[in-house]
């Protein structure tokens, strides 16, 4: 008899709770003159939510397992996803104002507590003052000058070329070798020495350390991306059957960084010529100049990293698999890359590459159906609203109480009929013909870099760097094919997105005229 009692009493108590969240929840709603947006409540707590959301991640679905979802309820909608629930919205307008007009009434929430245990406190992860400091620290580090040295990638470019040409035609996985050129190339920058992937696959016989480190990394974004969609059950993964594989990924990438880290301080501490040679500029040792907190250094290079590598390599390889399907572009491209270039790397400069109007077209075109982050999160800090999603037509405000979580899918925007065309879908860099502005040359239906105040600070290093690397290939290499397959494409998407099966193609040597 108590315990029944007990049991009353509990749902008596939760269903008052209950009423009075929702009572509170109107009452501060009914202060914004706002529409009501459509719901998907996904079953008894959300279940039904959680259960899809693991099944598109678990499965590699990546992005395309939300097409139904926003074909069912509009471009904005709130979706229950146990333990809580989440606004769902690809409409520009929304983002426009979480990301500039609006951007002090959000913050990245549940981002820092997530990913702090792998990726620490830096740019990528903080909020408010902290991240203003960050991005001032690294501003500098991102100058012209420094975008503009392209020797050393010309160096990784060769290695990853002698790899391709090891193939002899044969059909090879280029998202593997693009993964460690941009690791190589982003570890030369950032440490000032390439962890070796490119060296470890030409030469198996002689292991080295960065193919383990760049699959540490690998894994602490992939767990860092389900501690995400946890939500506030987010530290589930890092205890539990998780607990050591988390921590052992974690400490393996921190020791990794931190001998990096000891070697620039003591530089700086002995003013070592390595430290002190104008001619060689190293972005750890730039950022041990202003502050010598080895925590704070292995954070900003952990941060910045992970947009050094993964925007480069992800966009490279999604760029060659549609070159690969269609050869003409291919071709079209090369034709233009050997008109403004030539055969040589000499000619090639931060300031060429942005005349390439093809080669600007066909990255646009990339960014824009394969974006690198696809699905990105805010958190409100206060009431407010969204200018989108009410109404029966979606165009009216929508009221956003604080705490509230926004899921807002660039990936979705990008492929929206009604900005992009019938064919949205489709990789097409003639559509970039008729847009001016150059590299960016859209509004907020185009954001592969973010937008507003947290606009990405490497974008122009990332652009020279493809641009390069596109330039080099195709100056090399004469024609391209895909390995024919009946298997739909797998999407990876952590924290970036990327195929979860590799882009096998081949590459032709262009014969000596």
């Amino acid at each position: 008899m108590i315990i029944i009692e007990t049991l009353i009493g509990a749902v008596v108590f939760v269903a008052v709770y209950v009423a009075f969240v929702k009572l509170d929840y109107y009452r501060r709603k009914a202060k914004f003159e706002t529409s009501d947006m459509p719901v998907a409540y996904n079953g008894l707590l959300g279940w039904k939510g959680l259960r899809h959301m693991l099944t598109v991640f678990n499965n590699d679905i990546g992005p395309v397992g939300w097409r139904e979802v926003f074909a069912t309820y509009g471009k904005t909608l709130k979706y229950y996803a146990f333990p809580s629930n989440t606004i769902l919205t690809y409409d520009p307008d929304n983002i426009k104002a979480m990301l500039a007009t609006q951007f002090k009434d959000f913050s990245l929430g549940l981002r820092k507590e997530a990913l702090a245990p792998s990726l620490g406190y830096g740019i990528f992860t903080l909020d408010g003052s902290s991240w203003s400091h960050s991005r001032a620290l690294l501003r500098p580090q991102f100058s012209r000058e420094q975008i503009s040295r392209l020797e050393s990638v010309e160096t990784h470019v060769q290695e990853m070329m002698s790899c391709i040409d090891r193939n002899q035609g044969a059909y090879f996985d280029i998202q593997r070798l693009f993964f460690s050129l941009a690791m190589d190339t982003a570890t030369d920058f950032l440490l000032g020495e390439a962890v070796g992937n490119l060296q470890e696959i030409l030469h198996p016989e002689m292991p080295r350390t960065g193919t383990t480190f760049q699959v540490a990394f690998d894994r602490a974004q992939r767990l860092g991306s389900l501690r995400i969609i946890c939500q506030e059950a987010f530290w589930v993964v890092g205890s539990l059957f998780w607990r050591r594989d988390f921590n052992n990924t974690n400490q393996h990438i921190h020791d990794y960084v931190d001998r990096y880290v000891d070697k620039a301080l003591l530089a700086r501490k002995e003013k070592s010529e390595i430290y002190t040679n104008p001619d060689k500029y190293i972005f750890l040792y730039e950022l041990a100049r202003e502050t010598t907190n080895k925590i704070t250094l292995r954070d900003q290079v952990l941060n910045i990293l992970i947009a050094g590598r993964d925007t480069t390599a992800s966009t490279l390889s999604w760029i060659f698999m549609e070159l690969a399907k269609k050869p003409d572009i291919f071709h079209k491209l090369r034709e233009a890359i050997l008109n403004d270039f030539g055969t040589s790397c000499e000619s090639i400069s931060f300031e060429s590459l942005k005349k390439c109007d093809y080669l600007r077209q066909v990255l646009n075109e990339g960014l824009r159906l394969h974006p690198v982050v696809p699905v990105n999160l805010r958190v409100a800090v206060r009431d407010t609203t969204l200018p989108r999603g009410g109404g029966p037509q979606g165009d009216k405000p929508i009221f956003v109480a604080k705490g509230q979580k926004i899921n807002y899918a660039i990936f979705w925007t990008h492929r929206d009929k009604e900005y992009w065309g019938e064919d949205a879908e489709e990789f097409r860099p003639e559509r970039w013909e008729t847009t001016s502005g150059g590299a960016l040359g859209k509004g907020w239906e185009f954001l592969p870099f973010n937008g507003g105040p947290r606009i990405c600070l490497g974008q122009q290093f990332a652009l020279t760097e493809m641009g390069y690397v596109i330039t080099r290939l195709l100056q090399e290499y004469s024609d391209i094919s895909i390995q024919p397959s009946d298997a739909a494409v797998k999407v990876r998407h952590s924290l970036t997105m990327c195929s979860a099966q590799g882009i096998n193609i081949s590459l032709t040597r262009a014969k000596e005229e």
